[in-house]
């Protein structure tokens, strides 16, 4: 057996505890993890600060970089959102439907947890936290494969939370981490289908796709952001200069920030007037179309295909002139990601175009794509945004975290 192995029917085990463990043991946990956390703060920041010595000498980009990052500010931020998941109703047990049969039968369908998840990410040491928090709550055992950049800092959150787990009653193997990052730890977790019941990536496009392709687990895809901003020719241009501001430049290394904006044909000039100050507030490289390059000349570089698809994760935003809102659908519609887009326009007649024919987990009126997020949204943390449609969509809160089983009562009914 080997140690992935291992770790993977000791998960399997676990949840089979905590799966039955109730919200009160389940609450207690997660209040021992938070206090672990706040306790083992200096250990932590320390590990962190050596992953980011280690990612600077190496030359990852400065957006990245700030997504590695940890500070006292951010810790509290994470300890929160632990006590916000206590605080959230426990889905477990909930009835969602009830029905008595013409024979008698009592049928309620009830929720259960998944079982194991793994989570496959790379380097942003939040989501150890978030990912163990939401998985504990609802019940179901985790094991966490982070990237190589954030080792050290993943191993301190688990050693501090499996003691927490160990000194509040549950077993510690409900939250694994994989020790090595090896890529071929990636790839056997992959195919673990005898203990892993579902298998959540968490990361750019290249890690997502790969993991899809290759999986025999049970995948559910999240994080590809490829999202847009259309500013139609009824928009309030104030208004949409500052959306785009905060949907590129806000966090430019989240899945939720905006790639490209699209500019209705005939504001497109009267809009980059009022919208390129507080991009170049950030130093924002552009990546136009001809009419965009005949507006900014030098201001921005010539765009590619490759363009229209890029998921910068960085201070790069790519402009495009379109003749009307179906374009803008059209266009989102073949090069969007599924994930989250907006339209800044006062016709209710565009907007609801636009929010009917945009296939995405999010649609937005007259708002910044930044709110995609599970807290935002008022379900606590997120284990990450659905793109998919099957099981589950957009921010996976705790209900997204769980199946479904029949339970029928009779009294003697044969068929």
């Amino acid at each position: 057996m080997t140690e992935l192995e291992r770790q993977g029917a000791a998960a399997k085990a676990a949840g089979r505890t905590l799966a039955v463990a109730g919200t009160e043991r389940k609450n207690a946990a997660l209040e021992a993890i938070a206090s672990a956390l706040e306790a083992g703060q200096e250990a932590w920041l320390a590990a962190n600060g050596e992953d980011v010595a280690a990612a600077r000498e190496a030359g990852m980009r400065p957006a990245m970089l700030d997504r590695l990052t940890l500070t006292p500010e951010r810790i509290a931020g994470i300890v929160a959102g632990v006590r916000e998941v206590i605080a959230l109703p426990d889905p477990i047990g909930e009835i969602t439907r009830e029905t008595v049969r013409p024979n008698g039968l009592l049928i309620r369908r009830r929720r259960v947890p998944l079982g194991v998840i793994a989570i496959i990410f790379e380097a942003r040491p939040n989501v150890t936290v978030d990912a163990a928090a939401l998985c504990l709550k609802s019940g179901n055992a985790c094991i966490l494969r982070g990237g190589k950049e954030a080792i050290r800092s993943n191993r301190c959150a688990e050693r501090l939370m499996r003691s927490a787990l160990a000194a509040s009653g549950l077993p510690e193997d409900c939250i694994c981490l994989v020790q090595s990052t090896d890529r071929e730890t990636a790839n056997e977790l992959m195919h673990l289908n005898d203990y892993v019941d579902v298998l959540i990536p968490r990361g750019g496009a290249g890690l997502i796709r790969a993991v899809a392709r290759e999986s025999s687990v049970p995948v559910i895809r999240t994080g590809e952001g490829v999202c847009h901003v259309y500013i139609d020719k009824d928009a309030d241009l104030d208004m949409g200069a500052k959306i785009l501001y905060n949907a590129k430049c806000s966090r430019p290394s989240v899945c939720n920030e905006a790639e490209c904006v699209l500019l209705h044909k005939s504001i497109a000039e009267a809009f980059l007037n009022k919208a390129l100050p507080l991009l170049d507030e950030r130093g924002v490289e552009l990546r136009g179309d001809t009419k965009i390059l005949n507006i900014l000349g030098t201001r921005a570089l010539p765009a590619t295909e490759e363009d229209w698809d890029a998921e910068y994760g960085d201070y790069i935003l790519a402009v495009k002139t379109v003749s009307d809102v179906q374009e803008a659908i059209d266009f989102i519609n073949c090069h969007g990601t599924g994930h989250s887009e907006c339209i800044v326009t006062e016709s209710s007649q565009a907007a609801q175009a636009f929010l009917d024919r945009v296939d995405a987990a999010a649609v937005y009126l007259n708002a910044s794509t930044r709110f995609t997020d599970g807290g935002e949204f008022g379900l606590g943390a997120e284990i990450g945004i659905s793109t998919q449609k099957m099981h589950a969509r957009g921010p996976m809160g705790l209900e997204e975290l769980t199946s479904y089983q029949y339970v029928v009562l009779g009294n003697g009914q044969v068929r």
